[in-house]
């Protein structure tokens, strides 16, 4: 368990994320979003690495473990390792100059802290996708079903969310927006919205 517990560091004078300096972090319940807004904010900056959870942890090409899945203690271990790769990726992109936008579900505070422990000193932005559940069904039943995953548990982990992320990042209901919108809304926003204590 983490005890340490980070705070998400700003600089609201940027005004921008293509300044190479900053780890943008998007999240949310599955069928969010996430991957697909994730994408479209990395091809509309100048210096970018997208950076996916699902892709990261695909990379282990036998013995995989589903995060929920059994035996729990090594789909946590790989939780764990999915999270470190996931990080020093970011972290090297960042170093280089290039803007890492981190696509990733994150269930807790304590894996938000170590993502916020681990890209330290770096600017992080986090931004929590928070469509309502209705519109996550819907959204998961109208994409390829090959990306589509069932998922009957929204209200425990959208409130173990809120209550473990407390007042870090923006939650950003995005239920009545396209992916293009959203994506315009956080490259022109995440720079002052993103950040702690709102």
């Amino acid at each position: 368990m983490f005890a340490y517990r980070p705070r998400v560091v700003t600089d609201a004078a940027s005004g921008t994320l293509d300044n190479g300096s900053t780890c943008l972090v998007i999240t949310g319940a599955p069928a969010s979003g996430k991957s697909t807004v994730s994408r479209l904010v990395a091809q509309r900056l100048m210096r970018s690495a997208l950076l996916g959870g699902d892709p990261v942890n695909e990379l282990i090409a036998n013995g995989r473990a589903w995060a929920l899945g059994e035996p729990a203690d090594e789909a946590a271990r790989q939780v764990r390792l999915c999270n470190q790769n996931l990080c020093a990726l970011a972290a090297n992109f960042a170093d280089a100059g290039f803007t890492p936008v981190i696509d990733s579900l994150i269930p807790s505070r304590d894996q938000l802290d170590f993502f916020l422990y681990a890209l330290s000193p770096r600017q992080v932005l986090l931004v929590v996708l928070t469509p309502s559940i209705e519109v996550c069904g819907h959204r998961n039943l109208h994409r390829d079903h090959a990306e589509q995953f069932f998922f009957d548990d929204y209200e425990t982990l959208t409130s173990a969310m809120h209550d473990g992320f407390g007042s870090v990042g923006w939650w950003f209901d995005t239920s009545m927006l396209t992916p293009t919108e959203t994506a315009t809304q956080i490259l022109a926003n995440a720079s002052t919205l993103a950040r702690s204590g709102r």
